[in-house]
This record gives C-alpha cells, sequence and structure tokens, in this order.
C-alpha cells in the first residue's frame, strides 16, 4: 500500500513521525508524558494491532487459529484464556511474558498438532500484563492480531483485563481496530465498543469496528443451511442503528469450519471419505449427537480415535457438510479445503479487514497518534506548543485521508453531517467499501479508464453541486467539501490510469481489491487464505454467493 502523501514532507507517516520526535524531547522534563509519546511514536513502526472481543466462548481463539492457519491461540478454558495475548510475526517461535510489574521473562515453545501449546509457566494470570507471541507465519505481517479475555466474564478481573487492554491508559488504547465476536449486540457490548472507540481516537464511531456474527454454523440447530441462515440475521443485525453506530460491517462466520478448510490433513479427508461410503441411515444416526459419534462402538470401520480428531477440528456440522461435499463429487483434500473456506465466511471476513483496516492502516495509526499528540498539547503547554500544534494542524489539513476517515466516523452517528440520501454515495466515494478508484466509484475493478473518467467527473459535478446546495447546512457543506477532495483526487489521477489497469486508490491506497494469494493448508490441503491472509484474504463477492447458495440447495437435497 502506498503511503498518503502530505504537503509536507513526503508521506503522513514521516510527517508524525517528525512531530512525535519533537514533541518527546520538548516534554523530556515531564517523563510520564514523554514515555507516552515515545510509545506511541513506536506503535507508527509496527503492524497494526487488530484486536478480537468478545463473550467468553464467542470463539475469539478459534477464529484468529483460522486468520493466522495455524492452531497457535488456547481454545480451552485454561490459565491463559485469562491473559491478554499478542500474536505478531516473527522468524522463529517465541513467546514472552510481560508482567504487571514492569518485568519480562521468556517463556518455553511447546509445540502440539502443528501449533503451539501455551503455558505461564507457574505465573498467575493476575500478575500477567500481557502476552506476545511471535510465529512465523506471513498471515501475521499486515497486522498483529490480539486475542483478549472474555468480556461479561464470571471473573471481572478476567473482564477487566479486555477493557483496560482496549480503553488503555491516558487515551491511548492497546488496539487500533477491533472485529467483535457476537451473537447479538447487547446495550454493555454498545458501551465497550464505545469506549474503545473513543479512546483510539475514532471519536465513539464506527469505523474502527467490524462485527462477526461468530459460530455461524450453529445457527438453525446446525442444520445444513445454518450458513444461509446466518447471513440473513446478520443483514438483519447490519440495519440495526445500535450496531451501525458502533460497527461498519456484519460478517457471518463459523470459525471451526475455516480453521478446519486451512489445517485440514490427508488422513482427515481419508477417514471422512470413509464416513461417506458407509450407509448413510446409520453415519446419520451417529452424527446426531457428539456423544453418539464417538462412543466405542458403532457400525463404521472406523477408530475412536481418529473419529474424536473429526469431531475436534471440524465439529458435528462440519462433518456433516463435508460428507455431503464429498457424495456430491468433490474428489480429493484440496478441493474439500477450499470448499470449507469458502462457505464458511472467513473470506469476507478477510476482504473488509483488508477494505476497513490494513488498507488505511497508515492513515489509522497516524490520526490516532495526531489526536494524542493534540491531546497533550492541550493538557500540558510547554514552552514550544504552538509550533507542534500548528505541525498537527499541517499535518492533517495537508492528509486528505484523515479527512476522509474523520468523516466516514462521523457519518452514522448522531447528528450526522450527511442526510440519509446522500450517505450510502459518499460513504463509497471515501473509500468505504474499498480504496481503488473502481471500488469508490461503484465500478468493476476491470472498468477502463474512460468509464473510470466519467464517473470520477459524474461524483464531482454531483458533489459540487451538493457542496453549494442553498439550503445545505454548514455541517453538510463541510461533508460535502471533503467528498469533492476526494472525487478532485480521483479525478487528477485519471491520467495515469489504463484500461483495466486502475493505479493506486485516491489517495494512493493500492491494491484494496486484489485477492490473497492460494496457501497451503497443513499436509496439502489448500485453501484461499495464503500470505497475508489476516487482512489480504480474497472474497467470493455476489456472484460467488449465489453459486454457493445453489450448491448448497443442491447438496443438501442429495443427502
Amino acid at each position: 500500500m502506498s503511503p498518503v502523501e502530505t504537503a509536507g514532507s513526503g508521506t503522513v507517516l514521516d510527517d508524525v513521525r517528525g512531530l512525535l520526535d519533537d514533541a518527546v524531547e520538548r516534554y523530556r522534563d515531564l517523563p510520564a508524558v514523554a514515555a507516552r509519546l515515545a510509545a506511541q511514536r513506536r506503535r507508527l513502526d509496527e503492524p497494526l494491532r487488530l484486536a478480537l472481543v468478545g463473550r467468553v466462548k464467542s470463539g475469539k481463539s478459534t477464529l484468529l487459529n483460522a486468520l493466522v492457519g495455524a492452531r497457535i491461540a488456547p481454545t480451552d478454558a485454561g490459565e491463559c484464556t485469562r491473559v491478554v495475548t499478542l500474536y505478531r510475526h516473527g522468524a522463529t517461535p517465541r513467546v514472552q511474558l510481560h508482567g504487571t510489574d514492569g518485568g519480562g521473562r521468556a517463556l518455553p515453545v511447546r509445540r502440539a498438532d502443528g501449533g503451539l501449546h501455551l503455558d505461564l509457566g507457574g505465573t498467575p494470570p493476575e500478575e500477567v500484563e500481557h502476552l506476545v507471541v511471535e510465529w512465523p507465519a506471513t498471515d501475521l505481517l499486515p497486522a498483529t492480531v490480539v486475542d483478549t479475555p472474555g468480556i461479561s466474564s464470571l471473573s471481572t478481573g478476567t473482564s477487566a483485563r479486555t477493557r483496560t487492554f482496549l480503553e488503555g491508559e491516558e487515551g491511548r488504547s492497546g488496539a487500533d481496530a477491533v472485529v467483535f465476536l457476537t451473537r447479538q449486540l447487547q446495550p454493555e457490548d454498545v458501551a465497550v465498543l464505545a469506549g474503545f472507540q473513543a479512546d483510539s481516537g475514532a471519536g465513539g464511531a464506527h469505523t474502527t469496528t467490524i462485527t462477526v456474527l461468530s459460530r455461524a454454523d450453529e445457527v438453525g440447530s446446525g442444520r445444513l443451511d445454518a450458513l444461509h441462515a446466518a447471513g440473513a440475521v446478520a443483514r438483519r443485525m447490519s440495519q440495526d442503528p445500535a450496531v451501525q453506530a458502533v460497527s461498519s460491517a456484519v460478517v457471518p462466520v463459523a470459525g471451526l469450519l475455516a480453521l478446519a478448510g486451512r489445517t485440514l490433513r490427508h488422513g482427515d479427508f481419508v477417514a471422512l471419505r470413509t464416513l461417506a461410503g458407509a450407509d448413510q441411515q446409520q453415519v446419520a444416526g451417529m452424527l446426531l449427537t457428539a456423544d453418539r459419534f464417538t462412543r466405542p462402538e458403532v457400525p463404521v470401520p472406523l477408530a475412536r480415535d481418529v473419529r474424536v480428531s473429526l469431531l475436534e477440528r471440524l465439529g458435528l456440522f462440519g462433518i456433516r457438510l463435508s460428507l455431503t461435499l464429498i457424495r456430491a463429487g468433490v474428489a480429493d483434500a484440496s478441493t474439500l479445503a477450499d470448499e470449507l473456506l469458502r462457505r464458511s465466511g472467513l473470506t469476507e471476513l478477510q476482504r473488509l479487514l483488508r477494505v476497513h483496516f490494513t488498507a488505511r492502516g497508515d492513515q489509522l495509526k497516524a490520526g490516532t497518534a495526531l489526536r494524542l499528540l493534540a491531546g497533550v498539547l492541550a493538557e500540558h503547554p510547554v514552552e514550544g506548543a504552538e509550533e507542534l500544534r500548528a505541525g498537527v494542524e499541517r499535518a492533517r489539513l495537508a492528509a486528505r485521508e484523515l479527512d476522509e476517515l474523520e468523516l466516514l466516523a462521523r457519518s452514522r452517528a448522531a447528528g450526522s453531517p450527511l442526510p440519509e440520501p446522500l450517505r450510502p454515495d459518499a460513504e463509497r466515494l471515501l473509500g468505504a467499501e474499498g480504496t481503488t478508484p473502481a471500488a469508490r466509484l461503484g465500478l468493476p475493478e476491470d472498468a477502463d479508464a474512460a468509464e473510470l473518467r466519467g464517473a470520477a467527473r459524474a461524483a464531482l459535478d454531483r458533489w459540487r453541486a451538493a457542496a453549494d446546495a442553498p439550503l445545505a447546512t454548514r455541517a453538510t457543506a463541510d461533508a460535502a467539501a471533503v467528498v469533492v477532495r476526494s472525487c478532485e483526487a480521483l479525478l487528477a489521477e485519471s491520467d495515469g490510469w489504463r484500461a483495466g489497469s486502475p493505479a493506486g486508490g485516491a489517495g494512493g491506497c493500492s491494491g484494496a481489491g486484489d485477492p490473497a494469494a492460494g496457501g497451503s493448508a497443513a499436509g496439502g490441503a489448500h485453501g484461499p487464505g495464503g500470505p497475508g491472509a489476516v487482512a489480504a484474504g480474497g472474497g467470493a463477492g455476489r456472484a460467488g454467493e449465489q453459486r454457493q447458495q445453489g450448491e448448497d440447495e443442491q447438496a443438501a437435497g442429495g443427502q
């Protein structure tokens, strides 16, 4: 992704780095303030921090494992699920414990089932500020993923650790963006998200959060059409004004199904093929409950330990779906892995993460840093503060995408400056659906230069008229002016567009519409979650969803 150009030194991050370096020096006589600024300066050079948040047993750790493509986050109810854990890319596996006393120590790396087994080594969870896990997964390159303890836990201390991490200290959150896992947003959940968004600098708005309707395979009692039912539920949730105020999108995801698709082994496929070839009525009886499926004696020549492993890795729904697909003609582990992953909802979540977060990671981090610095300057005036304040304002004015993010953050809040009829068009042009020119203009990614230029000109004329409308309020006119700047940038870039190969998005964010490269699952099965899949995974699109629905109905009818 190309950084956003500013009228200053080159990129908005360069300018913000310089401002923070200057501020740290000017606040050297206030060590606590200088430390806050220095910590924010370091964050600018780190990957975006993406926190997975939700209630206990909402599927956070399973989703993290699916995003990474390895079983590195504990999914049981052990002590490690009670502490905040950051998972980031590293050349070799490492685990570091950071204590509440400020100290740190390395923990032993214990591999298990192709992944990692975490152990606090005797340290009580209450004495752990957070863990840092480094893992050689390319999926962790675009973003550091944070697994948090369940909110509304029976242990108030456990729930408080998540709140402390999200809301941070003195206005500096530990995360840049949040994926919130839920079955239905409760008032307490909304309060948690609003608190994070306010302290992360998002002004209590929706742009830093995506909501996941988790464990989507359990909707509708786990029937084969459960994922379609979950999609309908997610669409209804996304229309709820309370949800819109705190979340930019709602997507259903079956985390265990996604993880199975990313880690499916050839041995798993062989076992599933054995089940698919057995008497269907007998197998259907086995799959009524987990207890029946794992009984010592069953009418299928499949060892109990193999069945237990299948249940742990796929769940009953995943096994049922796999058998239906194999009976319908899926002939190898690679194809089955692709189908499970495609139907799980993970690729759509990856697309949303890319569009809303990592494609704008520099801008999110820069905006947070500028807000922190502005707050410090207001709270602790020092010699030279006016010069710093002017630098903050120059950086904000020069970086158009910061204005875009701030307007997006206010677009769905109470008192939005954008009237409802104008909002969808404005949000798209501001990059809410992707930052490539085609995405901003609502055109296919292969649109030619003439189509792009024509759409950009029409959008510019439309929004200039909105900005100059006699009856428009001052707030609406100012908001329209921001959209006009985005349209002008699109039109100015049109000379660099080539037919079928548009340049990067307005403001320089390129590649937001590219699908992820394919990646291998363990044991040779393949899934589309390859390098950069946490934030750069491809999405199936509307046509793919329609094909999937037809295939599911056909497969279910043949069971």
